[in-house]
């Protein structure tokens, strides 16, 4: 056992937690700036969790264990996804179980108990969000896991670690299925993360809610750990997206020199993958809710294109 690899791994997951807030902050501010307006400050998101954390719970009077239980089971489901997640190192003991299949079915375990807690109070506002996200998550779960299977044919493992690995000794100019891959993947992160143009995570309309409709009842210290588990997988979908196809500079030691350089790589990595994201979400109207599955069949269609591409054009 390398006591070393293991205290990486433990502040690796807590910088995901602990920038969590600031990634969405600026995604926040680049908008602002985009649309001529003044921009909150970027601790703004760590007061508003203080906020909450310090207020008073109050429950609905038939609320169960399971709306009890959803906020602490969602967080941590979430925490366990950032700590599998290849962020700035790759040598550390938890690279051995980096699995993306595994990945996927801590995200889908989250979205279950939030699901289920939406119905539990039995509002109209909360069944019809579960309704909508379970929805979604079946249309883009398919399109998800279709983009590891051709990644994971390029590298020949689902490891994550092995996949970056492999990504990054490759020239991924010249390899198709990575393009329609990565393509497909952008879809898949703005659908789950309900980001504009499948959902507005900022609206306050309740008849278009997808996410927010199902923790509208959640006050208090619960909604605060809902909120900062919301941002907490945005961010690990963002790292996701660029380590498995912009990889370059992770580093593959516990070297002060080759972390301190695949930090600020990541930082910088960060800022440009959420300007884009936030440039997108100015120029884009939020779609319909029935135009949704088209949105997400061509997600699915791209990542398959991919598969066909290094099947027809790579293999071998």
């Amino acid at each position: 056992m390398n006591p070393t690899g293991w205290l990486l791994a433990l502040l690796q997951t807590l910088l995901f937690v602990a920038a969590a807030p600031l990634f969405g902050a600026w995604i926040k501010r680049v908008k602002c700036w985009l649309q001529n307006r003044r921009p909150p400050s970027l601790l703004q998101p760590y007061r508003d969790l203080r906020r909450l954390f310090s207020k008073q719970v109050v429950l609905a009077e038939h609320a169960s264990v399971i709306f009890r239980l959803t906020p602490y089971l969602v967080f941590g489901a979430i925490i366990m996804a950032a700590t599998v997640t290849p962020f700035i190192t790759l040598d550390t003991p938890t690279t051995a179980i980096a699995d993306a299949i595994v990945l996927t079915g801590f995200f889908a375990l989250a979205r279950f108990f939030l699901a289920l807690a939406g119905m539990d109070i039995g509002t109209a506002f909360g069944g019809m969000g579960a309704s909508r996200e379970m929805t979604v998550s079946a249309l883009a779960e398919p399109a998800m896991l279709m983009m590891v299977f051709t990644v994971s044919m390029v590298a020949s493992s689902t490891n994550l670690a092995t996949v970056i690995t492999s990504i990054e000794h490759q020239m991924v100019m010249t390899r198709p299925s990575l393009w329609f891959a990565a393509l497909g993947f952008l879809l898949v992160i703005v659908a789950e993360t309900g980001r504009i143009p499948v959902d507005n995570p900022s609206t306050h309309l309740e008849l278009t809610m997808i996410h927010e409709a199902m923790i509208l009842e959640y006050s208090g210290r619960h909604l605060a750990m809902l909120e900062w588990a919301a941002q907490l997988k945005l961010l690990v979908y963002a790292v996701l997206a660029i380590n498995i196809f912009n990889p370059w500079g992770i580093a593959h030691s516990d070297g002060l020199a080759p972390l301190a350089i695949a930090t600020a790589l990541m930082a910088g990595k960060l800022m440009l993958f959420g300007t884009l994201l936030a440039a997108a979400e100015t120029v884009l109207a939020k779609i319909r809710l029935f135009q949704v599955p088209v949105f997400l069949m061509l997600a699915f269609t791209l990542a398959l294109g991919g598969m066909l591409c290094f099947i027809i054009l790579e293999a071998g």
